[in-house]
């Protein structure tokens, strides 16, 4: 058994809830392996799991987090494929917030050789998100055109690089202007800035094409313009619901319960006539598919992918201020906390 520091939610409602807890951890079972965690990538599903507002969040006191780097310490007795020193990457469900975790061994992958830890943590959600979204879901073919919301944030970053490998032609959209040169850097081939003139700009920057596939973040009104845009045949895949994510450290129920009831709708009988479809998942349900999660790593690997874009670097005592910045909307690609 060793000692570690982990910070603790004992209930969840707040993110001033959270706080560093000493805790004993146990020697790891047969088919799991200790990692000593170097980094910690954050994600919006850490923000909702502490507020109260995901409906995967455990019950009672919990770690939160769903992603890391980090070095391998310990190994159970049946795990075969790792050792003592392996550094690695890998994905839980919850339990990241900490120095060291046990973890079952078929969610953890080699680091990539020259990649920091830091990388390392960014990478795992983001892009398991980006190419579920695109492959399986999206069904995505060369030539096709892409809308990628949030674009200028680690899935759209990861997602945008994925798309271009599979020869898409993307849009980013993003919030404001500052982040139109990120996207110009990461290749994008248009880019739109979300305001009330959407549909209009949109429509501008596909050039005469055909609109095939929507990543989508929002939840917004931009959901349903951007699956107004959308060709016979199109795509919107949604993953995220932004527009729930208030300021502060406790969820504001009267914007929330506004903004739920005025949510965009979709009607099947509507649907059916235009010929377009609306998937979405959660990626709590990929990490429960182990044998899917693996291959699906499997298809990314063939990519060969560069490292993830960090935009935002904090120590492990600072994790409580990297919350309050991601949740402002402000930050471009991954946000990491070091572990020392």
């Amino acid at each position: 058994m060793l000692t570690r520091r982990a910070f603790v939610v004992p209930k969840a409602g707040s993110l001033k809830n959270l706080y560093i807890q000493e805790q004993t951890l146990p020697l790891p079972d047969s088919d799991q392996v200790t990692i000593a965690v170097k980094a910690i990538g954050l994600n919006y599903a850490d923000i909702f799991a502490i507020k109260g507002l995901y409906s995967a969040t455990p019950k009672g006191a919990f770690v939160p987090g769903l992603e890391y780097a980090g070095e391998v310490v310990q190994v159970g007795s049946k795990v075969t494929h790792l050792k003592v020193g392996d550094k690695i990457m890998g994905v839980t469900r919850f339990g990241s917030y900490t120095t060291h975790l046990n973890i079952d061994a078929r969610y953890v992958m080699p680091l990539p050789e020259g990649w920091t830890f830091a990388e390392g943590a960014a990478f795992p959600v983001q892009v398991l998100t980006a190419y579920y979204a695109l492959v399986p879901l999206g069904a995505l073919k060369n030539g096709q055109t892409v809308l990628i919301h949030s674009a200028a944030g680690g899935v759209g970053i990861l997602a945008n690089r994925i798309a271009k490998r599979l020869g898409a032609y993307t849009i980013g959209v993003v919030g404001n202007a500052s982040k139109l040169e990120l996207l110009h850097k990461e290749g994008y081939d248009g880019a739109v800035i979300r305001s009330t003139q959407f549909k209009n700009d949109v429509q501008k920057a596909l050039q005469g094409r055909e609109l095939n596939i929507v990543l989508e973040t929002t939840g917004s009104k931009y959901f349903y313009w951007s699956y107004e845009l959308l060709a016979s045949q199109g795509r919107l895949i949604a993953y995220g619901s932004a527009q729930f994510t208030t300021q502060g450290n406790r969820p504001n129920y009267f914007k929330l319960v506004w903004r739920y009831l005025f949510r965009p709708r979709l009607f099947p009988l509507k649907m059916i006539p235009q010929n377009k479809s609306l998937m979405a998942f959660n990626l709590i349900w990929i990490y429960e598919k182990a044998e899917l999660m693996q291959e699906l790593w499997e298809e990314i690997n063939v990519l060969k992918l560069p490292p993830p874009l960090i935009g935002h670097t904090f120590s492990f005592e600072q994790l409580p201020q990297a919350l309050q910045l991601f949740q402002t909307g402000k930050t471009v690609g991954k946000i990491i906390v070091e572990v020392s």
